[in-house]
């Protein structure tokens, strides 16, 4: 069992941040020695923080490096070590492609290594089983790194909660299967890594955090984008059951995935991608491939199209993830989800070539489509062509896996909160960036000012009051969310439950307000050509809305274009 040194307990509740901020416990105080806990594998020593009333301890290893002869294979528990483990530096990001150098993402983060698999600890001086959320950064499962200043939970854990964030193998590290990998685990398993060191960080969670003053019993699972879609996956997962008691995904999307072994679905299977990869690389088996430097790995997964994504093994993933919510096989939490407005403006590599014109839009929608074209004409009719491409593939990517987990934790009698956000600034509008993907987190993490330093390529947020005031309040909603299941903020609109009846949401523009039926038609074609697909046995990837499947039913779309709230450009 975890125990506190040095850090006096307190009494948890509602704090406001500024009261908290302004007041340095006498633990803290000048020449107070620095903050200590014991974990399982030893004594971390944290720095303060924020004039003291924040303790963070950063680079804890929660696992061992996965390297030699650990690589593609679960996590093993971290070594113990001796002494005082100064946890004042944030570990290395797990090994990645190097960021577009004009990329809105491009930023700073910690060095590459593959021995990454650290975890970060922010919490209030005098904290005292307080609840706790566990940050998954983004990336595409390729890239990322908890290290990123986006991600910093100071001023998350000033408002009465306990923030980790948490590092996990990417790409072909994390996510690689292969017959010869397989072969050589007790479990007849692979790929997956990823997803397993994660659920590794929140058993070390479970078993750690009370000595941060974090409550083990009220753990939320928290991520944006990749790290959404691995919230989706750990409430569909077995294994994570019992590790969290809450789920928050942030542009989340749940296409299908590969089988370990057999083709389903129209997709070959995990295995098989696998080992086209490392033929390609000139790997045979277990030995090669991890005698073979990443670097050429890499390239030959470019070469042959390999994508790293959950692997549906029958163990850790037992189903799709989207048929685990069907059966009702889900953990059964309370949910806070939701997706942008423009969340493709930034995204233009799931952009396809889009007629310029209406007619040859309408024209291509019927070419697509046939006699059920009029099923997607009457929810993106074309008037602007880009603009209803960019809209679909956003509700088909984003809107269905959103409403969709929504709604089943609804039906299993959970808390379910939708928000959609359309907050955009002067900087992305000039831009065309208005709500582009991943803008709501400098609010969500009270980043935005003038030394946040985020990225060179994002657009900043001004200065004023107003945008301050947005920050509060989806910090409010967020960390009301973690402490209590519900989302509230002291001075902003109530935020509706989801439920299939009343279909409530958040709508977050310059002020949050409440609302009903989020672009409903978009929801039904999406919801309609999902199942279209699986009942013919077949895959829905990341184009299920301006592409070229197979048309929907003609019964898809239960309210008409005019049911959708206009876009910002």
């Amino acid at each position: 069992m975890a125990t506190r040194r040095r850090v006096r307990p307190g009494r948890a509740g509602r704090w406001l941040a500024a009261a908290l901020l302004a007041a340095a416990p006498a633990a803290l105080a000048a020449g107070a020695a620095p903050p200590q806990v014991r974990v399982p594998q030893g004594l971390v020593q944290g720095v303060a923080e924020a004039d003291d009333a924040i303790v963070a301890y950063k680079g804890i290893p929660y696992a061992a490096a996965p390297t030699g002869a650990l690589r593609w294979r679960p996590p093993a528990p971290a070594p113990a070590w001796r002494g005082v483990l100064q946890a004042r530096a944030f570990g290395a990001a797990c090994p990645q492609p190097p960021a577009q150098p004009g990329s809105v993402y491009a930023g700073r983060m910690a060095r590459t290594s593959e021995d990454c698999l650290t975890l970060n600890i922010w919490a209030p001086a005098d904290a005292h089983r307080l609840p706790v959320m566990v940050w998954i950064h983004g990336g595409a499962l390729v890239s990322g790194s908890s290290s990123e200043p986006l991600y910093d939970g100071a001023a998350l854990a000033a408002r009465g909660i306990v923030v980790v964030s948490i590092n996990y193998r990417l790409g072909l590290l994390g996510f690689l299967a292969h017959p010869a990998l397989s072969a050589e685990s007790p479990d007849g398993l692979s790929g997956n890594y990823g997803l397993l060191d994660q659920i590794a960080a929140l058993r070390w969670v479970r078993d750690a955090i009370g000595g941060f003053g974090g409550d083990p019993a009220r753990v939320t699972i928290a991520g944006e984008s990749a790290g959404a879609l691995s919230v989706i996956a750990l409430l569909a997962s077995p294994r994570a059951r019992g590790l969290f008691s809450g789920a928050i995904a942030q542009s989340g999307y749940m296409p299908s995935y590969r089988a370990l072994r057999a083709p389903s679905l129209g997709l070959p299977s995990a295995e098989a991608a696998g080992a086209a990869l490392a033929k390609a690389a000139g790997a045979t088996d277990a030995r090669a491939l991890r005698a073979t430097d990443p670097a050429a790995l890499f390239m030959a997964g470019l070469a042959t199209g390999w994508q790293p994504e959950p692997v549906i093994d029958g163990a850790v993933l037992e189903h799709q993830l989207a048929a685990t919510f069907a059966r009702g096989e889900q953990a059964k939490v309370p949910v806070l989800v939701g997706f942008n407005e423009g969340e493709i403006r930034s995204l233009p590599f799931l952009m396809p070539s889009v007629p310029s014109s209406p007619a040859a839009y309408a024209a291509d929608v019927r070419r697509r489509f046939g006699d059920a074209a009029e099923t997607f004409l009457a929810v993106y009719p074309g008037v602007d062509p880009k603009a209803d491409a960019m809209a679909s593939i956003r509700d088909g990517l984003y809107g269905w896996a959103a409403q969709y987990v929504a709604r089943a934790q609804a039906a299993a009698g959970q808390g379910a909160y939708l928000y959609y956000y359309r907050h955009s600034t002067p900087a992305q509008r000039a831009r065309g960036l208005a709500a582009f993907h991943a803008s709501e987190l400098p609010y969500v993490f009270g980043r935005i000012g003038a030394r946040t330093g985020i990225g060179p390529n994002w657009p900043p947020a001004p200065q004023t009051a107003e945008e301050r005031r947005l920050s509060e309040a989806m910090m409010g909603y967020w960390t009301g969310f973690v402490r209590d299941g519900a989302p509230a903020a002291e001075g902003a609109a109530a935020w509706p439950r989801y439920t299939a009846e009343a279909r409530g949401y958040l709508d977050i523009d310059d002020s949050p307000a409440a609302a009903r039926d989020l672009h409903p038609g978009a929801f039904a074609l999406a919801d309609a050509l999902v199942a279209s697909r699986w009942t013919a046995g077949r895959g829905w990837r990341l184009d299920i809305g301006f592409s070229a499947y197979p048309p929907p039913p003609a019964a898809a779309v239960d309210a008409p274009a005019a049911t959708r709230q206009p876009e910002r450009r």
